[in-house]
């Protein structure tokens, strides 16, 4: 069995094809949702989302938004959303060194927030990357 999977960003339409299974990072920790899944409305953190396609399982990092779960489909709006080939490794270190120093700067509650997006959103990126070559 397998329901729609639909990944939009504000830059492009990700990811819209039929699934069996998607693990989403949720606000309080990891989703699973298989075919059938009760609706529901879900806020997303950072971090890696995992999709299962023909038996075999795919990850890309995602950022923080949104997730329609209906019985027939999710429907997520996030941010960001990257395969782990499209990755900029470098570019990503330089993002979490940059948050890490913006994070030892004293500033308001909303520049906090943001940096500490940033460093999770940078920290993501890194990781799957790593997994990713790890795998081959």
């Amino acid at each position: 069995m397998t329901f729609h999977l639909s990944v939009v960003t504000p830059e492009r339409d990700f990811f819209n094809d039929e699934v069996e299974m998607v693990v989403l990072q949720a606000q309080d920790g990891e989703l699973g949702i298989q075919p059938g899944h009760a609706p529901a409305l879900v806020a997303l953190r950072e971090g890696i989302t995992r999709v299962q396609q023909d038996g075999a399982w795919r990850w890309f990092a995602a950022s923080s938004g949104y997730a329609s779960i209906l019985p027939d489909g999710v429907y997520a709006v996030l941010q960001t959303a990257e395969w782990p080939d499209e990755i900029d490794v470098n570019r990503a270190q330089r993002e979490k060194e940059e948050a890490e120093e913006t994070l030892r700067q004293k500033q308001s509650m909303q520049e906090y927030a943001m940096t500490r997006s940033m460093l999770a959103r940078a920290m993501v990126r890194l990781r799957i990357t790593k997994e990713s070559s790890d795998t081959k």
